[in-house]
């Protein structure tokens, strides 16, 4: 009934209205042209059936496996323009049916669920140009829930994106190979990244870097970053702003990676409130996936994807200014021999580091590398191989934390790195 309705609106445009009930779906494809609109009261919610769901990969000559394409999506565009997705209603992920718990015991409530074979994602939305989503509410997705590949000219506003924050993989906004993006006035919850940008390999090669970004007041709670850049580095991204956002009780407020011989650049981040806290993960051996992040406030990383230790490419020219934010481990920049980072700058930034969960700092966090996760004192500033860092601001350790992070210490912050300033 739905499709059939979106059908009718291709080739003439037009506004297709979602009425106050719950609706069962599979697959909607969008066309060009036309609204998608929920009314208050109305969800659609999605089909767990794979004969349900449209699996786009098939469609693709190039390889998508490097960030896990699979399983299909459930609303669906390829090659449209003035495409709107609005209204008051929501659309319901059923993360709930395609998670189930462990049954860890203690402070392992914390730890990601495991995760059943069949999880589609809520949206995919490739090459469109023109793109609206606006005010909707996305519910307890079981997998990446904006996900916009190739897109030019987006507004992103006013949407609510309300995950269960143990769930594996159910990011929130991922503009990838994505130019011309506003992202402004959301609430984002979620288990793994509220916003991420990335330039996966088969999405760049098609429609080039991810550029041209801006993120500003939004609320973002997430059980890695609240704000993520790569690790999917195949092209550049680039002229990014982040700004006038509250951080609640990520992991990391900012991650920046890079694996895959792209460059990431001229970033700027400001005026974000909020706090980043260490969360467990579930012994080994348990089949569920690590949290990404031990509290860092920010976290920098370019360093080999892999033993192959190909050349990771580039991170330069990031600014942090106004940035306010307790946290539970440390300032971590880390750069290799050949991948240095370059002209980072954090101005007039209050970093306060104070215990706030049941864990104690004492781990380095490197994902996904041959670093991996390791055992590290915590100084309140860690830079290895860091060009021009120029750091000022109000940097504390309360006395929760005095006894694991050294407010009088930058350990190895000097090992083949030029920090220009540090007051």
């Amino acid at each position: 009934m739905i499709q059939a309705a979106v059908d009718a609106c291709a080739g003439t445009g037009g506004r297709v209205v979602v009425p106050a009930g719950n609706f069962l779906s599979g697959t909607i494809c969008l066309r060009s042209d036309m609204e998608l609109y929920l009314e208050a009261g109305s969800t659609l919610t999605v089909s767990l059936n794979p004969a349900d769901i449209i699996d786009f990969s098939e469609k693709s000559d190039k390889d998508n496996t490097m960030d896990g394409i699979k399983d299909g999506c459930f609303l669906y565009a390829c090659h449209e323009k003035n495409l709107t997705i609005s209204g008051e209603g929501r659309i319901d992920g059923r993360g709930r049916d395609a998670y189930y718990d462990a049954g860890l015991d203690g402070d392992f409530h914390e730890c990601p669920l495991s995760v059943r074979e069949f999880r589609p994602r809520t949206t995919y939305l490739e090459d469109v140009e023109n793109l609206t989503v606006k005010n909707i509410t996305f519910y307890d997705a079981s997998f990446w829930t904006l996900h916009m590949a190739g897109c030019k000219n987006v507004l992103v506003e006013g949407i609510r994106i309300l995950n269960n924050d143990r769930g594996p993989n159910n990011d929130g906004i991922d503009p990838d190979a994505c130019q011309n993006v506003v992202i402004r006035g959301c609430i984002v919850e979620s288990g793994d990244d509220s916003i991420v940008l990335k330039a996966t390999k088969p999405v760049w090669e098609k429609y080039g870097n991810c550029e041209n970004i801006v993120i500003s007041d939004c609320i973002l709670h997430s059980r890695d970053s609240a704000l993520k850049m790569g690790t999917e580095t195949y092209g550049d991204i680039r002229n990014v702003i982040f700004s006038n956002c509250v951080v609640k009780d990520c992991s990391r407020a900012v991650g920046i990676w890079v694996r895959d011989g792209g460059t990431i650049e001229n970033i700027q981040i400001h005026h974000i409130t909020g706090s980043t806290k260490r969360y467990a993960d579930a012994p080994g051996g348990r089949g569920v996936p690590r949290w990404w992040g031990k509290g860092e406030p920010f976290f920098l990383s370019s360093t080999y994807r892999n033993e192959e230790k190909k050349y990771p490419g580039k991170i330069k020219d990031i600014i942090f200014e106004q940035v306010r934010l307790c946290s539970e481990s440390c300032i971590f920049m880390g750069g290799e021999k050949d991948a240095p980072l370059e002209n980072i700058q954090i101005k007039d930034c209050a970093i306060t580091w104070k215990k706030q969960s049941v864990h104690t700092p004492g781990v380095f966090d490197e994902q996904p590398s041959p670093r991996d996760v390791y055992g590290h004192e915590i100084p309140w500033l860690y830079a290895r191989r860091v060009k021009g860092l120029k750091v000022s601001g109000r940097f504390l350790v309360e006395e929760s934390l005095r006894e694991y992070v050294k407010r009088e210490e930058i350990l190895e912050a000097c090992e083949e790195s030029e920090i220009v300033s540090c007051r």
